[in-house]
């Protein structure tokens, strides 16, 4: 170790406090570029943006994940600042190379199967809070609605007649999204026996006028809705991984998947650009080639043949 990184790393534990655990981390970054620049006959003082690059490309070749090569060039950048703040160079190369683009994780969906068996298996239940779970998973499922959405949900957003919602999203955007039948009448089941039954318990001075409210009457929460799909799991025994984004998920992957047009998915989702809801078009590749192995003419006579 360098001098001028042992004083790096002890400016990080005793100015900034950061834990033992990140300065360990923070050292093994920086080591590992020393170690290369030592390999390539580089001091620390002449790194430029070649040598960073070059670096950068060996760790890819290597199979170093984006992820740790983001953290990597963090720790670097970070690094190089303290010194050039110290006088021990007069530049940092670091900052003028882009950090590599994480890798977009794909959402995982549940198919339409999955969905359908656990919304069976969850009317089958006997307790008291049965149907309004019910309620939030079809409408979930039903709308695409974002947790923050549902739990932001008023009556008078609610046109059971028509059966649309009217939603309040992200910055105060409104957006209308229809439900299915089913949808509204278990909506209307819970609205007219639980809810009045769970608003009865609360002692708040605080009105609680959410339409999804809690066991102990108030408003649900994005955590109590979490809490609740995770209950979904225990009382029904099919453990999915439930979480809201995977209901949004599979809504819209499975409209995508049946012919949905995605500028209609990005108005039902909400979404100010059409890049955000591209991401679910990597599920329809396989749709995509069985239409094509089935209608394409020449995959018929390469059967043939």
């Amino acid at each position: 170790m360098i001098r001028e990184e042992k004083e790096y790393l002890d400016h990080l534990a005793q100015v900034k406090r950061y834990s033992k655990h990140t300065v360990d981390s923070y050292k093994r970054d920086i080591d590992k570029f020393l170690s290369y620049i030592n390999r390539e006959g580089v001091l620390y003082d002449n790194v430029d943006k070649t040598v960073v690059r070059n670096y950068l490309t060996t760790e890819v070749m290597n199979g170093i994940t984006t992820r740790s090569n983001q953290r990597r060039m963090s720790a670097l950048r970070g690094f190089y600042s303290y010194m050039l703040d110290s006088g021990y160079v007069k530049s940092n190369p670091f900052l003028s190379i882009h950090t590599p683009t994480k890798e977009k994780r794909l959402p995982h969906v549940l198919t339409d199967e999955q969905v359908n068996k656990l919304l069976e298996e969850n009317s089958k239940r006997d307790d008291f809070l049965k149907d309004r779970d019910q309620a939030i998973l079809e409408l979930l499922y039903a709308s695409g609605i974002r947790a923050s959405e549902l739990v932001g949900l008023r009556a008078r957003n609610i046109d059971f007649r028509n059966r649309m919602l009217n939603i309040i999203g992200k910055g105060n955007k409104q957006r209308l999204s229809p439900f299915t039948k089913e949808c509204a009448e278990v909506m209307q089941a819970y609205l007219k026996k639980i809810r009045p039954i769970l608003y009865a318990k609360h002692n708040s001075i605080r009105d609680c006028d959410a339409f999804f409210l809690n066991a102990r009457g108030e408003n649900l929460t994005v955590r109590g809705l979490e809490f609740i799909l995770k209950q979904v799991e225990e009382k029904t025994g099919y453990y999915f991984g439930l979480h809201p984004h995977i209901m949004r998920h599979s809504y819209a992957t499975n409209l995508l998947e049946k012919g949905g047009d995605l500028r209609v998915i990005q108005e039902l989702l909400g979404h100010e650009s059409i890049n955000t809801t591209q991401v679910y078009t990597h599920v329809s590749t396989k749709q995509m080639k069985e239409q094509y192995e089935q209608y394409f003419p020449r995959t018929k006579k390469n059967k043939g043949e």
